[in-house]
């Protein structure tokens, strides 16, 4: 079982040495261990101290992409080269390397395929009680839009199994963080969490300016991701809620009528047929939401057979003859089987 423990960077040419420092070198389990760094478009010089540290593989961008497309980008190079899990942590040595060894163990035990690492927000002394509040607040949110119980949705040291991640399609620009809970939900991933204790601060978080954008963010992600599974639920419900609202004054002018009272009332009426259109338009877009979230799950679902063929040990021999920089060093050797 071939492990890959990815850390996306960003000028961590400080850091990286304590993320590395006590990184596991074996894991019960596991047979394997594979180092890689995402150089998100760094100018320092962290891609030449993650080489000198042993890091055997690196992923570059031109410029920094964001993180989501830094983890998309990094499982994506680590499936090519045969990774059963994939362990993502930071740069910036805010989760504890040596807690791996145990992160991965409830999907090498085929427990789970997700595995959250809990930095049990509540406890840490960085955070202000406005931000441990607002934590807990999303984490809520999110378990409830996904249907999970994890206690730290915003954590992003996290275990990933192949299968997990074959399943999983990051389209967030902001964090891969709260997506990947909601669909691990809908699609019945099996996830988990495992308490961890952070490490001290080392530097401000390079992903938001301030909480404030860190909430409008992940916000959006996490309504986005919301809309992609359960938007017929709200055009449902507000079609039930536009058609009592309708009915009420359309009732009520009747009983207004069968009594001889109408003149002054024709408001009633039309009001109450204006909420019946809104609500029979809500059940149209209901319908229409329903139809397409068929669609999206017949295109996951030949999307998922595409990178299962992608990702197969035949064309892994293909990807290991890129370069760091997506080239090919040598003769490609074709599609498999051609040169067999």
């Amino acid at each position: 079982m071939r492990l890959f423990i990815q850390i996306p960077c960003l000028n961590e040419e400080k850091t990286l040495p304590l993320v590395l420092e006590n990184m596991p070198k074996e894991i019960p389990g596991i047979d394997d261990i594979q180092l890689m760094i995402i150089d998100d478009g760094c100018s320092d010089k962290t891609v030449e101290v993650a080489r000198s540290l042993g890091v055997q593989h690196v992923v570059h961008h031109a410029k920094p992409m964001g993180l989501a497309r830094a983890f998309r980008d990094g499982v994506d190079y680590a499936l090519k080269h045969g990774a059963d899990i994939v362990v993502n942590t930071d740069g910036d040595n805010q989760y504890p390397s040596a807690a791996i060894a145990e992160l991965v163990q409830p999907i090498v035990r085929h427990e789970a395929d997700i595995v959250v690492g809990d930095r049990q927000t509540a406890k840490i002394k960085e955070f202000s009680w406005f931000k441990k509040r607002m934590q807990h607040f999303g984490s809520w949110v999110v378990n409830k839009a996904a249907g999970t119980h994890i206690p730290d949705a915003a954590s992003g040291f996290r275990a990933y199994s192949k299968s997990a991640l074959i399943k999983l399609n990051i389209v967030t620009e902001f964090s891969y963080c709260m997506e990947t809970i909601i669909q691990a939900g809908n699609k019945r991933i099996a996830i988990t969490s495992y308490a961890i204790t952070t490490n001290p601060k080392t530097r401000e978080s390079r992903l938001f300016s301030n909480i404030f954008e860190h909430m409008a963010k992940s916000g959006g992600a996490i309504i986005r991701s919301f809309l992609m599974f359960k938007s017929n639920v709200i055009f449902k419900w507000s079609g039930i809620v536009f058609a009592i609202a309708g009915l009420i004054p359309i009732i009520r002018f009747l009983v207004l009528a069968a009594m001889g009272l109408t003149e002054g009332h024709l408001q009633s009426l039309m009001l109450g047929v204006a909420l019946l259109m809104l609500g029979a338009l809500c059940f149209a877009l209901q319908i229409i939401s329903e139809v397409q979230r068929i669609q999206r799950r017949l295109v996951e679902d030949e999307l998922e057979r595409t990178k299962e063929i992608q990702y197969s040990l035949p064309y892994q021999k293909i990807w290991a003859q890129q370069d760091e920089f997506g080239g090919y060093t040598g003769e490609a050797t074709g599609l498999p089987g051609e040169n067999d």
